[in-house]
């Protein structure tokens, strides 16, 4: 990673912006949220508000090298290649600015990679700022990402790998953090197919989020580089420790993902096999998910 890019990620990983005020380049108010598209002359950012008065930074691409990944979660999106290495079918829950399909079509362009998103204007903004492209093997659905992995469980479709990446401007919607939402994908997954999902590590959801993975999967195994994000790391094989990630990073070629910000070697050193949730929390489920109470708990 360069040295600019260095200060800007340490940046925005301090104050969730860029210091100096950016230039509003295009805004809309879709029909789930406010969307507003900023450059400050280093980055191009896309922000949600889904109440009017909060926003969250969704996705940010550098001008001079879009490649590279701006933040440390999206670059720990890939942690899931170090237990399935080459996967074959690829399914993206929330686009953002495209930039995990984008880096997937990248590294894998014979993979088949599908990417479910909500609104429509969201795909019209990654396409029109971001240089994020459908076509070939990267195919977008506009839909309830519920409802798109039910019909891909009712016509038998399988995934090696599923990154669950679907925020709202508040937080990720309260039907996809639940036990039966979990055992949805968990089905469409093949036998040692990977989960990977964003979320945060901060108020009292955590703990009843890890224990809704844990319930639903059997294991979780945490990501972290600050105390913002987190990756959670699941899936269908037996669960995985630190160290065999870390083996399972050493005789990969870094040189291979350097360009993207990350190396296999940075993925395993970033996980954790502490434990550090509550087991007795109570499991999210469709008949209780007062998610939004849970987060506003400090």
């Amino acid at each position: 990673m360069h040295i600019k890019h260095l200060i800007i990620v340490a940046l925005l990983s301090i104050v969730g912006v860029a210091q100096a005020a950016p230039d509003v380049i295009y805004s809309k108010r879709s029909l789930y949220r406010n969307i507003t598209v900023t450059d400050d002359g280093e980055m191009i950012c896309m922000q949600f508000a889904s109440r009017g008065y909060y926003t969250s930074q969704q996705s940010c691409q550098f001008k001079d090298d879009p490649d590279e990944l701006v933040f440390d979660y999206t670059r720990m999106s890939f942690v899931g290649l170090l237990v399935n290495p080459q996967p074959e079918r690829i399914l993206v829950v929330g686009l953002g600015g495209g930039s995990i399909p984008r880096t997937f079509d990248t590294l894998f362009p014979d993979a088949q990679i599908d990417v479910v998103e909500i609104d429509p204007a969201v795909v019209d903004v990654a396409e029109r700022f971001f240089g994020f492209k459908e076509g070939g093997n990267v195919d977008v659905t506009v839909k309830d990402a519920r409802v798109f992995v039910k019909q891909a469980g009712i016509f038998g479709q399988e995934y090696d790998y599923i990154v669950l990446d679907a925020f709202n401007g508040d937080y990720i919607p309260a039907h996809l953090m639940t036990k039966e939402w979990l055992e949805e994908c968990r089905k469409i997954l093949s036998d040692d197919g990977v989960l990977v999902a964003n979320t945060f590590s901060v108020s009292q959801l955590y703990h009843n989020e890890s224990a809704t993975y844990e319930a639903a999967f059997g294991w979780l195994l945490n990501v972290k580089q600050n105390a913002g994000n987190r990756i959670i790391l699941t899936g269908n094989m037996e669960p995985v420790s630190r160290g065999e990630l870390i083996a399972a990073a050493e005789p990969m070629d870094a040189s291979r993902y350097e360009a993207f910000g990350f190396t296999p070697e940075w993925l395993a050193e970033s996980s954790t096999d502490e434990v550090d949730w509550n087991r007795d929390a109570t499991v999210l489920t469709d008949q209780y998910a007062p998610v939004n109470i849970l987060q506003g708990r400090e």
